[in-house]
């Protein structure tokens, strides 16, 4: 697989994951998702790796996956569907999911299927004027995957998610900016700016806290009160621990703004 479906640069602490097939508005190989998810990963775990960009190159975010290599029904075996998915589409969505940097989505035109559930995946989500939002499954007779039927009705509900679903509707960023699906919507032109800007910013945060942070909220709709509590303090246990706790109170006290070097 060429490393250029995925192109990988980074910026002091802020690392840029761009989808690189424009000419096929980014859709995904097998080969692209595995490199995605290698990079998520890898810049889970480095320390001088604070927040994450995901984008597409060209006038596309991502179509979703690429169908045009898949098998005709007669040479599946059963079980491998269920298998592909595992390790395929659900693993990358994961891997944003786990990731433990904050990941931004700049969304620039079509977000489709799996490319849609990617986007939604991020913790934070700006979108393009001309980015669009489309269920695409229903069209092609197919069912949601890559975390679709968990994703979307925990941002808007499973009354507007069926709806989504059922009918394979293109939104148009403004749309999804209503229904919640995204934080800002900016145009195409400012669309790259805002998001290194707002990775920037997330990369001078206390970096632990923010990953702690993120747990508790991705895991807080699936938990009850007694557990949610107990992970809060848990959380908050781990992260009095290190240095930018300290100096989060220190400046506080001292009446100064924090540098926070993310340990």
């Amino acid at each position: 697989m060429p490393v250029s479906e995925v192109t990988h640069t980074v910026e002091g602490p802020v690392c840029h994951l761009t989808l690189d097939r424009p000419e096929v508005l980014n859709a995904l190989t097998p080969g692209g998702r595995d490199r995605l998810i290698e990079l998520l990963a890898r810049a889970s775990a480095d320390p001088g790796i604070r927040a994450v960009v995901l984008t597409g190159a060209g006038r596309g975010f991502c179509a979703g996956a690429d169908l045009r290599g898949a098998s005709g029904p007669a040479e599946r075996v059963a079980g491998d569907v269920a298998r592909t998915l595992r390790l395929g589409a659900q693993r990358l969505v994961a891997a944003v999911l786990d990731c433990e940097k904050p990941v931004v989505a700049a969304v620039n035109g079509a977000a489709a299927g799996l490319g849609a559930h990617l986007a939604l995946a991020c913790d934070l989500v700006l979108a393009a004027e001309s980015a669009r939002f489309i269920e695409v499954f229903v069209r092609r007779g197919l069912v949601p995957d890559g975390g679709g039927a968990y994703l979307l009705p925990r941002l808007i509900g499973p009354r507007r998610a069926k709806e989504l679903m059922f009918f394979g509707d293109a939104l148009s960023a403004r749309e999804a900016e209503e229904l919640g699906l995204v934080n800002r919507v900016v145009a195409d032109e400012e669309l790259a700016r805002t998001a290194r800007a707002w990775a920037e910013r997330l990369a001078a945060g206390p970096t632990r806290a923010l990953a702690l942070t993120k747990q508790l909220v991705n895991a807080s709709l699936d938990s009850d009160r007694a557990t949610a509590f107990a992970a809060e303090a848990a959380a908050q246990e781990i992260n009095m621990t290190t240095a930018d706790a300290q100096e989060g109170v220190a400046s506080f006290v001292e009446r100064r703004s924090p540098e926070y070097g993310g340990r």
